[in-house]
């Protein structure tokens, strides 16, 4: 048997969205702790630096507290940022199942503004069913609306 038989079966959100922003202004919006408590959540111990370890908090269920333990993962100034997104509990079933993701935004100028797209890769069927089909809806819902947060304060048009 070889690894790939012994790894869970993975599900990955990807939303794909243009901006007619440059990049800069968009990676503003993704990387600032009280930009990205507008859109998102509000981050604790955030700062846009491998290896910072932060969280978010939200609804709790069961076992889990409602925790989401993040760590910087890579940085690219105005083209890639990566983080990991763990929470959940292994004694929940459904919403609050034990969760170890990544989420990946990478940043391309392209004519009409700057291409974002964005990757929450790493969900284990069936395990985190419910989080993929949740956070699927989710991510389809804020990526679109980044533009009111872009338009509303984090920089300039370009």
């Amino acid at each position: 048997m070889n690894d790939s038989a012994l790894k869970p079966a993975t599900q990955d959100i990807v939303v794909d969205e243009v901006f007619p922003h440059a990049p800069e202004t968009l990676w503003k919006v993704l990387t600032t702790g009280d930009l990205m408590a507008r859109w998102l959540m509000a981050p604790k111990g955030f700062a846009p630096v491998p290896g910072t370890r932060f969280t978010y908090q939200t609804k709790p269920a069961g076992a889990w507290d409602g925790t989401i333990h993040c760590e910087v993962l890579e940085v690219v100034p105005h083209e890639r940022f990566v983080y990991a997104w763990r929470g959940g509990d292994e004694a929940n079933q459904g919403y609050g199942s034990r969760l170890d993701t990544v989420v990946t935004f990478t940043l391309a100028k392209v004519p009409q503004g700057t291409r974002l797209t964005l990757v929450h890769s790493g969900f284990e069927t069936p395990v985190n069913d419910t989080a993929f089909r949740n956070m699927s809806e989710g991510w389809r819902k804020v990526v679109p609306n980044l533009r009111n947060f872009v338009d509303g304060g984090a920089g300039n048009k370009s």
